[in-house]
């Protein structure tokens, strides 16, 4: 029996949006194929098959939404033009450092498209260690690329820019107050209509670094926020991605931060190894040039995947650098992005490790300290982090109640906040609880947090 193909009705809706007859669409087409130099034959027979379901090849449904984007003004993606089915993503998409700067806008504009239409390619939860290694690798031995502006589109300024780094700082703040999970997609779609229309645009070569510096900071915060809800994969390119704009950007103590940053997720999905060796790698990248409180990060990124690793030795040694660095900052001379780091973050590094190194009362000492001293309305999600290593470490030192009235603090701040991350502190808490949840002095413990979205998501998994 033959498929049922059904009307696409989104194509539709968008060609009479656009103004367009069926014979005129064809031509935007061919016309869009032209231009890129790889003409198709299409007329309006091509389109009525089109709004009758049939899909068309991947290279011209891509031909499709490029030419409604430039009659709307705006980017059209594959799944508004209800053609995500035509399609085909590489495996690798985004997965490697893209040797000209013109393959990284196409690749970064790819990964936005496939992103929006929930490519299952790129939504996987598993990452791939190697490609971590070729990044950093590629870095280091070419940390800079020379960028060069499209021959057409409009002009762009310093003016532009900041109105685009001030609109992605918007999405910024809601990710620290609310999680990754509260405003990733929209980010995503900013990113595919004005990031794209910048990348597109002309620019002198000051403008260029300065642009492509933004663009590296945007999809940078599109890596933590996709790896904040639990998309490791597809956050693992974009942080690949972002490595590629600090290059084409010359920003190299960004570039190094992203190194710092597929650190912490590298920790986090159990890659200690390659953590280690990312934090090291920014630290080395950046030897002489990086600010102390830069350098301090790296350290402690670096005593985290250690104490994973349940190497004391070597955590005390990166901890004991870190705070002879932090010692040494001036925080007005830090890029804006690092100035966070203060010493409750130092602080909460310190708590990590020591639970991790099963130090109970040390990782008490030091959790205690950042408890409360965060900025809970900006960084509600990093003080939700500091409340729970508190919980766990008091857990450790044989105080159940005390880890529990800890964990219902957290537990309350967890309302407000759309994580995995979050989520995934809870289920350590309660698999390092379930030896004493039958205890009758934690009976109340239970009827609380029961009342609470993260834990009930964690009882009913």
């Amino acid at each position: 029996m033959p498929a049922v193909r059904t009307t696409n009705d989104k194509l539709a809706r968008l060609i009479k949006e656009a103004g367009h007859s069926h014979k005129s669409f064809a031509r935007a087409v061919r016309d869009t194929s032209d231009d890129a130099g790889t003409p198709i034959g299409c007329d309006h027979t091509s389109v009525s098959r089109w709004l009758n379901g049939v899909k068309p090849r991947a290279d011209a449904a891509q031909l499709i939404v490029t030419a409604l984007s430039r009659t709307l003004g705006r980017t059209v993606t594959l799944a508004e033009a209800g053609l995500s089915a035509s399609g085909r993503l590489s495996l690798d998409l985004g997965l490697s450092v893209p040797d000209a700067v013109e393959d990284g806008i196409e690749t970064v504009s790819q990964l936005w498209q496939a992103d929006l239409s929930e490519a299952s390619i790129v939504l996987s939860e598993h990452v791939n260690p190697g490609a971590w290694n070729d990044a950093s690798l590629t870095w280091l031995l070419s940390p800079s690329a020379t960028p060069t502006a499209a021959a057409n589109g409009q002009r762009i300024g310093q003016s532009d820019v900041q109105r685009f780094r001030t609109t992605v700082e918007l999405f910024a703040q809601m990710d620290n107050r609310f999680g990754g999970g509260h405003a990733r997609q929209s980010l995503i779609h900013y990113l595919a209509s004005d990031g794209a229309r910048l990348l597109q645009s002309r620019y002198t070569a000051m403008n260029g670094r300065i642009l492509f510096s933004a663009v590296a900071e945007a999809t940078l915060l599109a890596a933590w926020m996709s790896y904040d809800s639990g998309l490791h994969s597809l956050a693992q390119r974009y942080f690949i991605q972002a490595l590629s704009f600090a290059r084409a950007g010359d920003d190299r103590l960004l570039a190094a931060s992203i190194l710092d940053a597929m650190s912490h997720q590298a920790t986090f999905v159990g890659r200690f190894r390659e953590a280690a060796k990312l934090a090291q790698a920014a630290r080395q990248g950046t030897r002489g040039v990086a600010t102390p409180t830069l350098t301090a990060h790296f350290l402690a990124m670096e005593a985290r995947a250690l104490a994973r690793l349940g190497d004391g030795r070597g955590c005390d040694v990166a901890l004991s650098q870190a705070v002879t660095e932090f010692e040494r900052r001036t925080p007005e001379n830090d890029p804006e992005w690092i100035r966070y780091f203060d010493d409750a973050e130092l602080a909460a590094e310190f708590g990590h490790c020591f639970r991790d190194l099963g130090r109970a009362v040390n990782a008490s000492q030091y959790a205690a300290q950042c408890v409360g001293t965060i900025d809970g309305g900006t960084y509600l999600r990093s003080d939700f982090f500091a409340t729970m290593v508190l919980a766990d470490a008091h857990l450790a030192a044989g105080e159940a109640e005390q880890a529990c009235q800890i964990a219902l603090d957290a537990l309350r701040m967890g309302e407000l906040l759309r994580s995995a991350r979050c989520l995934s502190y809870v289920q350590e808490f309660a698999a390092r609880l379930a030896p004493a949840a039958q205890s009758s002095s934690l009976r109340g413990f239970h009827e609380q947090a029961d009342k609470f979205a993260l834990w009930q998501r964690v009882a009913n998994q």
